[in-house]
């Protein structure tokens, strides 16, 4: 019997472990999911506007588009800056003059009445801002 131990010894070479354990690979997935879902909401930023809603899907884009908020006060904004009623038709000109006028997202407030949301939209098409995109939330029917 002890000639049986011996022989399998040297006999045989150890197996290679065949089992990988995965433990601390979920762990990291774990801290990096929570890692992310802590700051995802701190990175968009804008104004606070209450959208409406839409069935409509989202738009593809190769060009960064431009943020355009109407908030509940009829003030308007271009990404995060305010922008006073007197100077917008002077900031939209200049966007446009680049050559390639980028996609324009409006986000206006469901409060306002329709003919502020109209007159903002006829100054982007004044202005040759012609790919004009209004923002909703997504819902389904009901």
């Amino acid at each position: 019997m002890a000639m049986n131990v011996a022989s399998r010894r040297h006999g045989r070479r150890r197996a290679p472990m065949s089992e990988i354990n995965v433990t601390p690979f979920v762990d990291v997935m774990l801290v990096l999911l929570i890692i992310f879902m802590v700051t995802a909401p701190l990175l968009t930023a804008g104004v606070e506007v209450n959208l409406p809603d839409s069935r409509a899907g989202a738009l593809d884009q190769e060009q960064k588009p431009v943020m355009i908020s109407l908030d509940r006060n009829g003030r308007i904004f271009i990404g995060e800056d305010a922008v006073p009623v007197e100077a917008f038709p002077n900031r939209l000109e200049q966007m446009a003059a680049g050559g390639n006028p980028p996609q324009v997202y409006l986000h206006a407030d469901r409060a306002l009445d329709y003919g502020t949301v109209m007159r903002v939209m006829g100054e982007l098409n004044r202005a040759g801002l012609n790919r004009i995109a209004l923002v909703s939330t997504g819902t389904d029917a009901k």
